[in-house]
């Protein structure tokens, strides 16, 4: 049954990497999420195939998970999404810290200590590990997996703005984190030493408060403009913690899976880092927006505001449109209207595409998921840098609550904090349209320098409607 079990852990392993492949481009995403589900399948089969299984448990697992999956899936809009994978990479680092504190009762509790818990590990797996492996292990499990937990929950809290999106620090914070860092890694030391010694269970739980407090600590200070690099860097925080926990219980699709998302997050907030031209260091203790760091220079002159009528003229006229969509056209809903504004441009035989910057919205990708459901074909969605190649051919760019990611200060402004973040140069277009719903600076705190510009034009209020208002002034 081993052999069995083994080969089919080698399949799933391989439709996994075969699956995360495919989802890179558009038209072969959906087939490999189905894909990396069939595998994922296949790996579950395998699992239960163990012998000693507690079915009961098993079962009501299942049935509470899918329950919960099932309804999280068809009532959690699109514009949920952001908060929903906050909360799957706090729940992937809960399991993962359940896991690690699991199999520390059974070394604690076991008579004979680690070395039973070893004679046993084996008999169940075929494998021999060292016990400081075994240890260590599992201290990084509870480590690493306490961490994704409660900064999964700070993230899901300034996402779904139940918690300030502006950094949060405090005297002494930094030290604090420090002081935390090294108790961790201390009580990670220790506990690999004797890992059933007589300070073990005090070990443990001075590292599991450790891990959950630092959790908290290193998330609050992160501003909400930062928000997709923290939900990429958690995704791959929760990845590393289930590959450990795959150590610890010698379950090689485990180990595998998590390799694979922890690799993938890694890249992924390398990508958004790179975007953004920051350090992970820089994001992680230089939040912008906090209220100790810099304020950019004070903006000269005053937002022009225009109405539907006005922008309808412009539009009628215009020969080549770029939207720019944030996070504002997700709180909005507004991925349809602008859909349908976008085919009555087309129909006029307007040019129209859709420029997506690389950290826009509150996770990765977040914009690309939205205008995929309104059905916005992938041809018309150009990257950054592409469209800032010709954006000085455009006759009218309509940014739809994007703020940081089109503010010219980045380019300009050595005193802002953004200074040196490649940006959409929207400012750069014929005439620009700013769809915002107040004078606010914005989930990021910022002033934003596009607002002042003489070919500037604002739309206040709510995206969705303003659109449809426009819609209606071609329709008329």
């Amino acid at each position: 049954m081993a052999v069995v079990i083994n080969l089919l852990y080698i399949i799933a392993s391989v439709l996994f990497i075969f699956g995360i492949k495919m989802l890179g481009h558009a038209d072969t995403a959906r087939s490999g999420n189905r894909l990396s589900a069939v595998g994922m399948m296949i790996a579950i089969v395998a699992t239960l195939l163990y012998g000693g299984l507690a079915w009961p448990m098993i079962i009501g697992g299942v049935l509470l998970g899918g329950a919960i999956g099932a309804i999280a899936a068809t009532r959690v809009p699109m514009t949920g999404m952001p908060e929903m994978v906050a909360i799957f990479n706090g729940l992937g680092g809960l399991a993962s810290l359940l896991i690690g504190v699991v199999e520390f009762v059974k070394i604690y509790t076991v008579k004979g200590g680690v070395e039973t818990y070893l004679t046993n590990l084996a008999a169940q797996s075929g494998v021999t590990v060292p016990a400081w492996f075994a240890a260590l292990a599992i201290a990084l499990t509870i480590l690493i997996g306490g961490i994704t937990f409660t900064g999964s929950l700070v993230a899901w809290g300034k996402l779904s703005e139940k918690l300030p999106g502006q950094p949060i620090s405090f005297p002494g914070s930094g030290i604090l984190n420090i002081l935390l860092l090294l108790t961790a890694i201390g009580a990670v030391v220790t506990f690999t030493i004797a890992p059933s010694g007589a300070c073990a269970l005090t070990t443990v739980i001075v590292l599991i408060s450790a891990a959950l407090v630092l959790g908290v600590l290193s998330t609050i200070p992160i501003g909400g403009g930062d928000m997709p690099v923290v939900i990429a860097l958690l995704n791959s925080y929760s990845g590393i913690a289930a590959a450990f926990a795959g150590f610890i219980i010698l379950n090689n699709v485990l180990v595998v899976a998590g390799c694979l998302v922890g690799a993938s997050g890694l890249i992924l907030t390398g990508i958004m880092c790179k975007a953004m031209n920051r350090s992970l260091g820089n994001v992680l203790f230089g939040g912008f927006g906090s209220a100790a760091g810099k304020a950019g220079t004070a903006m000269e002159g005053e937002m022009k505001a225009a109405s539907a009528e006005d922008a309808y003229y412009v539009l009628e006229a215009a020969r080549h449109v770029v939207f720019v969509p944030g996070y504002g056209m997700a709180v909005a809903q507004a991925q349809h209207a602008v859909k349908e504004l976008a085919e009555i441009l087309e129909s006029k035989g307007c040019q129209v595409e859709f420029a997506v910057h690389p950290v826009a919205g509150r996770m990765p990708g977040h914009m690309n998921v939205l205008l995929a459901e309104a059905d916005v074909p992938y041809e018309q969605l150009w990257e950054m840098d592409a469209i800032n190649r010709v954006i000085d051919t455009v006759d009218v760019a309509v940014v739809i609550g994007a703020n940081d990611v089109v503010n010219p200060a980045a380019l300009d402004d050595e005193a802002s904090p953004i200074y040196g973040m490649p940006i959409i140069n929207v400012h750069k277009a014929r005439t620009v349209y700013c769809l915002k719903r107040g004078k606010g600076r914005g989930f990021s705190g910022l002033e934003n320098a596009l607002f002042f510009k003489d070919n500037v034009r604002m739309l206040y209020g709510d995206a969705k409607a303003t659109l449809s208002g426009l819609v209606s002034e071609f329709s008329e």
